[in-house]
């Protein structure tokens, strides 16, 4: 690290902007304080960093960016502040102006839906340029929310007539037949997650109406086999449990104008042992085709409580010590 020193003053222009930053009870500020050995303090209207060079240009530029996105109208959370410090210790801070832009939709209450993370933005406009799309990496990500929302907002704009949902049942073995109640009974507690993000963008009036007019379908993987499905956006769920010839069959669905998002976590597997996933060997079958886009997601994108982030990075680590 250089030896440096340096102290820049950053201004604010007022109060309310300095709460708005260092977060309820100085939260915000505690929280990059700890990562940092250089020091912050507030004066008048102003912050004040001092501290090694590298350090003190990283937090000048946090704190550049945290206050335009203030100024934007955003509510800053302890999840955007972590990200926003993690990216500026590498000078990428201000990438986080143009995320916070890119609206997917709104919620059903009118708030806007956008992505949290580089990595999230990454694979929204993949979704928007390909027919087809895996997102792969660890819980907590938005792989599945961000794929719901992305078919919301293509059956508004008139994109694709129906979005279609699925996962595969491997607790029931598919077959689903003991469980009691009809069909939608039997598949709904497989499919919760899926309702839940339906939910968020549409709410639950919203859901009821598209469900019953067919908009929306929601169905176990079994279902697939010999449709073929045109001007739809199709989502497969927990694809980390499908088998190889699961996988196949459902790929082969894609009908004209239809759009199929795959997500699911490799590390996640509950197929029986000596069954391959069909998430895994399609990654190695299809990555040479540029018209499919394999999107993968970081313990960076976690955008669940901090502490989900350090858990995947243990779990990770002690992965690797113990192959």
């Amino acid at each position: 690290m250089s030896e440096t020193k340096q102290m820049i003053a950053i201004p604010l222009r007022n109060a309310a902007e300095g709460l708005s930053l260092f977060g309820p009870q100085d939260k915000f500020l505690r929280l990059i304080q700890q990562e940092t050995e250089a020091v912050i303090h507030s004066r008048d209207a102003e912050i004040v960093v001092e501290g090694q060079a590298d350090e003190v240009r990283s937090l000048a530029q946090l704190f550049d960016t945290l206050l335009q996105l203030i100024r934007s109208g955003l509510q800053l959370g302890e999840r955007d502040v972590r990200y926003a410090w993690e990216l500026a210790r590498e000078l990428k801070a201000d990438q986080l102006l143009a995320l916070f832009q890119g609206e997917i939709t709104t919620t059903f209450r009118g708030k806007p839906i956008v992505p949290k993370t580089l990595g999230q933005r990454h694979y929204v406009t993949t979704i928007r340029k390909k027919d087809i799309v895996f997102g792969i990496g660890p819980a907590g990500t938005g792989k599945t929310y961000l794929a719901v929302v992305s078919a919301v907002a293509a059956l508004k704009e008139g994109r694709v007539k129906r979005i279609l949902l699925t996962r595969p049942a491997v607790e029931a073995g598919e077959s689903l037949g003991f469980l009691p109640g009809d069909l939608q009974e039997k598949v709904d507690p497989y499919l919760r997650p899926l309702y839940d993000a339906l939910n968020d963008v549409l709410g639950p009036d919203g859901v009821a109406k598209a469900l019953e007019r067919g908009l929306i379908e929601i169905a176990p993987l079994a279902y697939m086999r010999g449709r073929t499905l045109d001007d739809s956006f199709v989502i497969l769920d927990e694809a980390q449990n499908t088998t190889g010839e699961q996988m196949k069959m459902f790929l082969t669905r894609l009908g004209f104008g239809s759009h199929m998002v795959i997500t699911g976590d490799v590390t996640q597997i509950d197929l029986p042992k000596g069954k391959k996933s069909g998430l895994i060997e399609a990654q190695r079958i299809l990555k040479d085709i540029p018209e499919i886009g394999i999107v993968y997601f970081s313990e960076q994108d976690v955008v669940r409580h901090a502490l989900v982030q350090k858990i995947i990075v243990a779990y990770n680590k002690d992965d690797e010590s113990n192959p």
